[in-house]
């Protein structure tokens, strides 16, 4: 069977690509989310050679039977551009240009097509893998802050207290797991099982009744080459990572040229025993290796560099938004936030992260006062108020990126409350918010230091801007005079 040509005879009959919201597998069924019925013949699938059957649910389930079905969604979900059981967003196609959340999303996407690279897209799956915990990551990073408070505060008054401790529980429960989520998503995301690649992030969960730490004859087990005993925390999240990607890589290979016939059974068996012995002999040493090096570098940077590494990670954190590079910092956000990691789940990356989208609404501000352009000052009177709240992107695609001299000086700005942020020692308990929303989630007792911070980013950029940042002559090209 020529499994590329029968998917793309089934994208035609379903009615082609723009069609489609999800592609997902089952032990014997494509599951296939379809947006208009309509445009789907029917007929024709069912003549597609390989086919056995159609059903007709919630999704259309195309039948091929076992082992064949893996091999039609993988060539399928390539043609549809979709995660294997993820949908795509039906409103997503950018509109027509009539108010600034129309042209936030039209520069957004030429933005992101210009820059749409490899890495770019690299970067963006991984970003994937960790979007979808972030309603788990700021939760739980909030219950451990606050419970971590109350503790110290109280001299643990309320320990052992059923309810109190159900609580903590939950903000435990994310961060002791988390590697089986990561390494689930990885899976998944880079086209395999995702079940596989959550068993693979167990790897790094330090369990004692994992048979690798048990103890025979009085010894623990040692490994091959080092001589020394396994420690599963040691690659932590990165490791996972890692793991879930391969596992993911390792799953195609060996269905790729599995026989039919026993394909369900054999290739996920063999996906997890070579699969958990490159785990343990590699890729778990590369992500030790890995977080001690990411950490060995933001060490340097925040505590050496001191208010010059804070000026210089929140002015050169937006041009890596536009470009799509800032999705890299995504794993180190969670590394930062666990509560078991070097920084004890303080996160002092993000506060002068935060300080970047202060110098944009600075910079929207002094735009408005000196510019004449109204329609201009009407966008700026729609991205102020929101990129006060934290929600940068309009103030970034619709205002300050497009006139470029006014994103640099907004980017300059922005590197003082970075400047400050450091000197502060500002830290985040969990992440998901920014601008005056980052209140909720600094350490208890920095907010006072947080709103100066912030202030001083919003002048900086306010300043650099109305001084240097306005040409009148560009502000018109763009939008018109």
């Amino acid at each position: 069977m020529d499994y590329r040509q029968i998917s793309i005879q089934l994208l035609e009959k379903l009615g082609g690509k723009d069609n489609i919201s999800s592609n997902a597998a089952c032990m014997t069924r494509l599951r296939v989310g379809i947006r208009d019925m309509s445009r789907v013949d029917l007929a024709g699938v069912k003549k597609v050679e390989g086919v056995l059957g159609v059903v007709e649910s919630n999704t259309l389930q195309i039948v091929f039977g076992p082992g064949k079905v893996n091999k039609v969604l993988e060539e399928f979900y390539q043609l549809t551009g979709l995660a294997k059981g993820v949908a795509e967003d039906p409103d997503a196609a950018p509109a027509k240009t009539e108010n600034v959340s129309d042209l936030t999303r039209e520069n957004k996407e030429k933005q992101k097509a210009k820059h749409d690279k490899p890495v770019q897209r690299f970067l963006k799956k991984i970003a994937n893998i960790f979007v979808a915990l972030l309603p788990g990551i700021i939760a739980a990073g909030l219950i451990n802050g606050i419970c971590n408070v109350i503790n110290v505060s109280t001299d643990g008054a309320l320990s052992g207290l059923w309810w109190y401790e159900c609580i903590r529980t939950m903000g435990w429960a994310l961060f002791a797991y988390l590697p089986i989520l990561v390494g689930f998503n990885a899976a998944r995301e880079f086209g395999g099982s995702g079940v596989l690649g959550a068993i693979a992030g167990t790897m790094s969960i330090a369990n004692t009744a994992m048979p690798l730490l048990a103890t025979f004859d009085d010894k623990q087990i040692t490994l091959p080459f080092t001589n020394a005993v396994f420690n599963p925390a040691a690659g932590g999240l990165l490791a996972a990572l890692i793991a879930g990607v391969f596992f993911a890589f390792l799953e195609k290979q060996i269905r790729r040229i599995m026989p039919d016939i026993i394909d369900t059974f054999i290739s996920p068996l063999l996906v997890l025993i070579i699969g958990g012995l490159a785990v343990l002999l590699i890729i778990q040493p590369v992500g030790a290796m890995l977080t001690n090096g990411i950490f060995t570098v933001l060490t340097f940077v925040y505590e050496k560099l001191g208010v010059v590494g804070g000026y210089i990670l929140s002015a050169g954190f937006l041009p890596l938004v536009s470009v799509g590079l800032h999705q890299a910092l995504t794993p180190i956000h969670a590394l930062l936030n666990d509560p078991e990691g070097a920084t004890k789940g303080i996160n002092y990356l993000l506060p002068i992260l935060m300080m970047a989208g202060g110098g944009q609404v600075g910079a929207g501000i002094a735009l408005y006062l000196r510019t004449k352009n109204k329609k201009l000052k009407g966008y700026i009177r729609d991205s102020v108020p929101v990129g006060i709240l934290g929600i940068g992107e309009p103030m970034m695609y619709a205002v300050t990126l497009p006139l470029g001299r006014s994103f640099l000086t907004a980017c300059l700005g922005s590197g003082f409350g970075g400047a400050a942020a450091a000197l502060f020692h500002l830290g985040a308990i969990s992440q998901g918010v920014s601008g005056l929303f980052g209140l909720l989630i600094v350490q208890p007792g920095q907010q006072m230091g947080f709103v100066v911070s912030i202030a001083i980013a919003y002048a900086g950029g306010f300043l650099l801007t109305y001084f240097f940042g306005v040409d009148e002559d560009r502000i018109n090209e763009v939008y018109g005079d």
